[in-house]
């Protein structure tokens, strides 16, 4: 590989310890691009294409789906030509677009889930007045802080990372441009960087999991008082919860990692950071394809009569 800057440009050396068998993370990793890009592609066609799914708690799931959708997109492409074809350069600007990118999009992993604590909030424990508060005017003020939120939070860390200097290294232990792999490349205090990602990781996944725990309690507790009538609406609340628990505990691994001293192997770091990212967009689609009727029949009828196009006989 050729000689690159490292004031400028890095190169990415995620798994390096795997060697020659580097390239064998091709095959697992496309797999999991694959089966990200078609499932939330069929969850987004199915629920946008049946009227009958067009309600709050349908759109928010066809709004998971697209952050599914899109996340992977901002580094696998690259990542897998990294292992088959051992590109690992990037530009610092790359590297920056990208972790802005990755991150911004991610941190809406955990937004929606909020979103959609608030839908089971308001069907289960104030259903008469359901459709006025989930209605796009009323649900706008949980929308929009949670947005600048994130914005906010993301644009301060990348632009922080942006004004580092790098002297020597530029090999960066990692398959994309995370934020704190980067930063430990800087010369010099990183200090308010180190600060600035600690508290996006606690006001952003932390926070809204304890807004998702807090009100699940309010739920069940709601549930438990008034008898079996309500047991069938916590269907959608296990599922939530469950997919926040794993993708927090992978996240805050991935994250602490880089902040307190640990004998974690380096491959193994990359690895939680990756399956930060892969594994929400990876099973989203399928847990709540399987776990939601309604869906799951829509989808059932929609492959079934792809089937019956590809199988019919042609004229």
């Amino acid at each position: 590989m050729a000689n690159v800057s490292s004031h400028s440009h890095f190169i990415l050396n995620g798994f390096h310890e795997l060697g020659a068998l580097r390239p064998v993370l091709f095959f697992p990793f496309l797999i999991m691009f694959v089966l990200s890009l078609s499932a939330n592609s069929l969850l987004l066609y199915v629920i946008i294409s049946q009227r009958s799914l067009h309600s709050p708690m349908y759109i928010l799931i066809a709004g998971m789906a697209c952050v599914d959708l899109s996340l992977p997109l901002f580094f696998c492409p690259k990542m897998l030509l990294s292992f088959l074809f051992d590109w690992r350069g990037i530009s610092l600007i790359g590297c920056l677009v990208q972790m802005h990118f990755i991150h911004f999009v991610a941190s809406f992993q955990s937004t929606l889930l909020v979103w959609m604590a608030l839908d089971r909030y308001f069907a289960i424990c104030t259903p008469l007045y359901y459709h006025e508060r989930m209605a796009l005017p009323g649900f706008l003020k949980f929308i929009i802080p949670l947005v600048v939120r994130n914005v906010f939070m993301v644009t301060s860390f990348v632009s922080l990372a942006g004004t580092l200097s790098f002297c020597a290294a530029n090999v960066m232990n990692h398959c994309f441009c995370e934020h704190m792999a980067l930063v430990e490349l800087a010369c010099g205090s990183t200090a308010i960087n180190n600060l600035a990602g600690l508290l996006t990781v606690f006001l952003n996944p932390v926070a809204d999991f304890i807004f998702i725990a807090a009100s699940y309690v309010v739920i069940f507790s709601s549930v438990l008082s008034s008898g079996k009538a309500g047991v069938k609406a916590l269907h959608t609340c296990v599922t939530h919860i469950v997919v926040i628990t794993v993708s927090l505990t992978i996240a805050l691994v991935a994250f602490l990692s880089y902040r307190i001293r640990n004998g974690l192997p380096a491959a193994i770091r990359v690895f939680f950071s990756t399956m930060y990212l892969m594994f929400p967009s990876c099973f989203n689609p399928i847990i709540y394809g399987v776990r939601t009727t309604e869906i799951r029949q829509h989808i059932v009828r929609t492959l079934m009569w792809c089937h019956f196009v590809q199988t019919a006989p042609r004229s």
